[in-house]
């Protein structure tokens, strides 16, 4: 498989960027580290006649931590930088967990937060060579009618695959979106559409510059649990962040759980709700991760089960509450 033929741009400033991308309109794409986009352009899943690299909006890498604002994480920080940052592991340790875990050393060199953030979503009937989805006759995401997955849905079933944005999602993080018309700001969670075709909210012609964390999720304790058939490189077939914050009598105070690889988007978990105001109790425990599986939706997408992904879940829940609050005060 080889790579079309497109030009390429590479503007020195945000406003640079946009102008490029107001110019060439639907014609465009952005590339950042490329390592989703490249191989999906060898696969004929896009074909922009521009490519608009980001590379060089230097004003687009940084990573700063303000003691009244929180910390906030420029859109071309590389998952590499995220992973070694000490106020990350420090203040964050979830977000520090779930980036450890992309994909591999060399990946998480170029790879940046945010094209992990924008990543396309994955399905087996998807990610693949152009000769192979049309012998398949397409599907519902690229130039085909019926989504293989469910072929009585109106929805696309791919999933999203990203490993630090159901973390982001329990630190209650935001993202900053420019466009030319301006800048805007929204949850994470309202980045995302719950329908693999769709994906997200945000424009064609806006560029995500920042995540925001606030300072009201520092010092959040967490962790993250990923499956996969490789565990040095491969997406995630399911992963399950967790964060929490405790009294000194280890009541929990607040508490988040949000799942990846599992539906069209990242997805918090509702019934985590439950363990507010309460002790560390095995069995409630259990009762949320078992509920955890109504958020869950893994269908065929990838080449592991349904039913497997599925208990999964139900097990990397448990594993990661028992984790973080069973070593909480007074516990």
């Amino acid at each position: 498989m080889s790579l079309p033929s497109f030009e390429v741009v590479r503007p020195r400033t945000l406003e640079g960027a946009l102008e490029e991308l107001e110019r060439h309109g639907p014609d465009a794409q952005m590339i950042a580290g490329g390592t989703d986009l490249v191989p999906s352009l060898k696969q004929g899943l896009f074909s922009p006649r521009v490519l608009v690299d980001l590379k060089g909006v230097r004003e687009l890498d940084f990573i700063r931590f303000d003691r009244e604002a929180g910390l906030e994480l420029g859109a071309l920080t590389t998952i590499t930088r995220l992973a070694q940052s000490p106020v990350v592991a420090e203040y964050f340790p979830v977000l520090q967990a779930a980036a450890k875990t992309v994909a591999s050393p060399l990946l998480r060199n170029m790879g940046t937060l945010g094209g992990n953030l924008c990543l396309d979503t994955r399905c087996l009937y998807y990610n693949q060579s152009a000769f192979w989805r049309e012998s398949l006759g397409y599907c519902l995401k690229k130039e085909g009618t019926v989504c293989h997955v469910a072929p009585g849905s109106s929805v696309c079933w791919a999933v999203f695959s990203g490993d630090t944005a159901p973390a982001l999602m329990t630190l209650a993080a935001t993202v900053r979106l420019a466009s030319p018309r301006g800048e805007r700001e929204i949850p994470l969670r309202e980045l995302y559409v719950n329908d693999g075709w769709v994906r997200l909210t945000k424009r064609h012609d806006e560029i995500l510059t920042a995540v925001r964390i606030p300072l009201s999720s520092a010092g959040w304790k967490g962790t993250y649990k990923k499956l996969r058939i490789r565990n040095s490189i491969d997406y995630p077939l399911a992963g399950v962040a967790v964060a929490m914050r405790w009294a000194s009598d280890g009541v929990c105070q607040d508490v988040r759980i949000a799942l990846t690889a599992v539906n069209p988007a990242p997805r918090l978990v509702e019934a985590a709700a439950r363990l507010k105001g309460k002790r560390y109790d095995p069995s409630l425990v259990d009762e949320v991760a078992h509920e955890a599986i109504r958020t869950a939706k893994p269908l065929r997408t990838s080449a592991s089960t349904m039913e497997y992904r599925r208990h999964m879940v139900r097990v990397f829940v448990r594993r990661a509450l028992n984790e973080v609050w069973a070593n909480g005060p007074h516990c």
